[in-house]
């Protein structure tokens, strides 16, 4: 009787988890539709004002986390009895002329090279889930986490179901881990700013891109590898058949560009 050889154990499945605003995108979702928001009726004249001020202050990198928890404060306010239907209609109507401008092409390749390698793509952002998911999908990304505002009767309450801010992040990338059977020590995560540190310190592979001065010292620290983005383009830029080659051999040297990066740090 031949004895059987026990099943080869298959490799945990994994994941690149990418925070939305300045590390995948060039700009604040949230502020990139104040206006639309604005000509639908939703926010007045001096909202826009406090809106604008909150986006000068994120985009300079000068948002501590108090000031971050108070813009929060003051958004949450903002939003209370807004019609989430026509949140959504203006989000969809607007998307691409607001949001394709801004989106980072090494953030693209970096997303279709994890496809690549097998791994899911998942954005985390504590914007809201209505603006979100509708960038999530026109990237390819496979999930979302992203901040739940409270319903009822169809209307903002104002109130917060899910804060995706700070060590909330790395709760819900445990949890999606947990959920479907990702290893953390073999998935990525990639962010520009050190209120997401924990998670980047939730898996194995850590980049900062463009980071804060604080992340960059964090990253020093911890080892983790810091990139570059510069190059802001529209998403169908990578979608016409006249850039089948190039994105080919772009792709080729992301997915190269991670896998030297990891085995440089494996190395020390």
């Amino acid at each position: 009787m031949t004895a059987q050889r026990p099943a080869a154990s298959r490799p945990r499945p994994t994941a690149a988890f990418f925070d939305l605003d300045k590390t995948v995108i060039a700009t604040s979702s949230v502020s990139a539709f104040s206006r639309p928001f604005a000509a639908g009726g939703l926010l007045s004249r001096r909202a826009m004002l406090r809106s604008a001020y909150a986006h000068v202050l994120y985009m300079a990198g000068g948002a501590d986390a108090e000031q971050t928890e108070r813009m929060r404060r003051t958004l949450s306010a903002l939003v209370e009895g807004w019609d989430v239907a026509q949140v959504s209609e203006i989000v969809s109507e607007t998307l691409h002329d607001l949001i394709d401008p801004y989106v980072y092409a090494e953030a693209v390749e970096l997303m279709a090279a994890h496809h690549a390698a097998g791994r899911d793509v998942v954005i985390v952002s504590a914007s809201g889930t209505e603006v979100v998911e509708p960038i999530a999908a026109a990237l390819g990304a496979d999930r979302v986490v992203a901040t739940r505002m409270e319903i009822a009767d169809g209307r903002y309450t104002g109130g917060i179901d899910f804060y995706a801010y700070g060590e909330n992040k790395a709760v819900a990338v445990r949890e999606l881990a947990e959920k479907h059977g990702y290893d953390l020590a073999e998935s990525y995560a990639y962010s520009d700013s050190i209120t997401d540190a924990p998670m980047l310190g939730a898996v194995g592979h850590s980049f900062v891109v463009n980071p804060d001065r604080a992340l960059r010292r964090l990253a020093a620290e911890e080892g983790w590898d810091v990139l570059t983005f510069t190059r802001p383009v529209a998403i169908e830029a990578f979608l016409t058949p006249r850039r089948g080659i190039a994105v080919g051999v772009a792709l080729a040297a992301a997915a190269g560009a991670i896998v030297w990066a990891v085995q440089r740090r494996r190395s020390r």
